[in-house]
């Protein structure tokens, strides 16, 4: 038994109510049961992860697209991005990641090498983006 499966399995005995989406390398999926159901309601194709465990998912560079698309739908989806991880609610996973890349940005920055120009401009996009996050954050 996978790992990842394992960790499903234990997931849903805490609380079966919820869908669990689990991040696997450059790819988010469904597993067993969540993925048979989130398979019709989104049209993502099911294949095996063995023998006996279906699976579905997409590229993590659709994450927002996906996760636009089940809470319109109401559904209560988990992220699992790691498999000690607590899972995730999708509202607090992606404004985390948000976060984490304002972050990223802010630190790779050598303010030593920025024209004033340049960094009106980064200033702006930080603000830019920082209201994003907290728009996704009241949402």
């Amino acid at each position: 038994m996978s790992k990842m499966y394992k960790r499903y399995l234990e997931l849903k005995s805490e609380d079966n109510s919820k869908i669990y989406l689990f991040k696997s390398g450059i790819f988010y999926i469904f597993l067993a049961e969540d993925a048979k159901l989130m398979s019709s309601i989104l049209n993502l194709r099911l294949t095996n992860l063995n023998e006996n465990i279906l699976k579905c998912g997409f590229p993590v560079n659709n994450l927002n697209k996906y996760i636009n698309l089940t809470k319109s739908l109401g559904l209560d989806i988990n992220i699992v991005d790691s498999l000690i991880d607590t899972p995730i609610p999708t509202k607090n996973y992606i404004a985390n990641s948000s976060m984490k890349d304002l972050i990223t940005k802010l630190t790779s920055i050598n303010a030593n090498e920025l024209s004033i120009r340049e960094a009106y401009s980064l200033i702006d996009d930080l603000i830019s983006q920082a209201e994003q996050i907290r728009k996704e954050i009241e949402n």
